[in-house]
């Protein structure tokens, strides 16, 4: 835990993330990701330079093989941490159902953001923070750059004007190892995703694209690398036009 410590508080120093009087809110989808997330922010609550009121929001999604259990074990860890638990049902998996939409995904997570910040601002929180890792990082650039001819990620802290929420993402130097491995060895509680769309996405495509080239090459690490230090990227400029 203290690795997954030090590299959270590091993005927080680096990204500004966290100040005093910050209302957070951690998006728990119930995955060990966002779990690992809440575990470690409860833990560096206790010791952080900034003071900040922690809660947890889960959003149901209406599937109707959610393991009750799963979910009854979460409430008592986060009861267990000192930490409030707001789960928000939803219809959202009927509604997608019912559209037949060809990028299902999508739109669930178009969906299960607005319904999260719209629990973090009834709930007066100014931060919503995610549990994307490092690996996500790299999808994600990866992603743009094959499916939409973009060179893009995501950004460690971004403000949402719409909600007046600010996004953070405090595991972005995290990689997913270190979290599957404290879910293991905290024996953190896991809502499984019953979603049959689950490991069968354009994500999941690519980080097994990763995990190839990373056994073929070693090269996750260098790609990490080259996302976290902009300044090593040499892109061409244009010249500028010259006008007469």
């Amino acid at each position: 835990m203290q690795k997954l410590l030090s590299l959270t508080r590091k993005a927080i120093a680096d990204y500004g993330m966290i100040q005093d009087g910050d209302k957070i809110a951690v998006g728990l989808s119930g995955g060990k990701d966002s779990v690992a997330l809440l575990a470690i922010l409860a833990a560096y609550k206790k010791f952080a330079p900034e003071k900040f009121d922690l809660t947890a929001i889960n959003i149901d999604l209406g599937f109707a093989d959610t393991d009750q259990a799963q979910v009854q074990a979460t409430k008592e860890y986060c009861k267990s941490i000192g930490v409030d638990l707001i789960i928000e049902r939803t219809q959202i998996y009927d509604v997608i159902l019912e559209r037949e939409e060809k990028s299902p995904c999508s739109l669930c997570s178009k969906m299960r953001r607005g319904a999260l910040n719209g629990v973090a601002k009834e709930l007066g929180c100014n931060k919503l923070a995610l549990g994307h890792h490092a690996d996500d990082v790299l999808e994600t650039f990866l992603l743009s750059l094959i499916y939409e001819g973009r060179i893009s990620t995501f950004m460690p802290i971004s403000h949402m004007d719409r909600s007046n929420i600010t996004l953070i993402r405090p595991f972005i130097y995290v990689e997913e190892k270190y979290l599957s491995g404290l879910a293991r060895r905290y024996e953190l509680p896991i809502i499984h995703n019953p979603c049959p769309q689950d490991k069968n996405t354009k994500r999941e495509d690519v980080k097994n694209l990763v995990a190839s080239l990373d056994e073929k090459y070693g090269c996750k690490q260098r790609m990490l690398t080259a996302l976290f230090h902009p300044e090593r990227n040499n892109l061409w400029d244009k010249i500028p036009t010259v006008k007469s």
